[in-house]
């Protein structure tokens, strides 16, 4: 069997592959990236008995140190970092009157590091406890 049609069953078929690649993924100040939203974990969620005023000083400091903090939105309480190469989304949001939930989200160009986030999370913990 000869296939005379190849360049276009080739075109559709990349097409169609390319299509259901790329898309978009919502970032946790309300934003979107490009990229592909269900092949990879770039998100972990966390609650902590403390204060979001707490949490947002402990974040602030962890992401200052490990890479350069370009959005700090104390509105909202949101912030976006670059971290080796990483984007770095974390927003804090009050659960009840002790508890405080941390959103955080990692992604690179080509998907996700959830140990990244793993990281600034366990960096996140441990300045807690540093600071009273």
């Amino acid at each position: 069997m000869k296939i005379t049609n190849f360049k276009p069953v080739l075109a559709a078929a990349l097409s169609a592959l390319a299509l259901f690649v790329s898309g978009c993924v919502s970032t946790p100040d309300g934003h979107s990236k490009a990229g592909i939203p269900f092949f990879y974990k770039d998100t972990l969620t966390r609650q902590y008995p403390r204060s979001v005023e707490q949490l947002v000083a402990a974040t602030r400091a962890v992401l200052t140190r490990n890479g350069k903090l370009s959005v700090d939105n104390s509105v909202d309480n949101t912030f976006k970092a670059k971290i080796n190469e990483h984007d770095v989304w974390v927003k804090i949001t009050k659960v009840d009157d002790k508890t405080t939930q941390l959103v955080i989200m990692v992604r690179t160009a080509l998907g996700a590091d959830i140990d990244l986030a793993a990281e600034m999370d366990t960096q996140i913990a441990l300045q807690l406890t540093v600071t009273p």
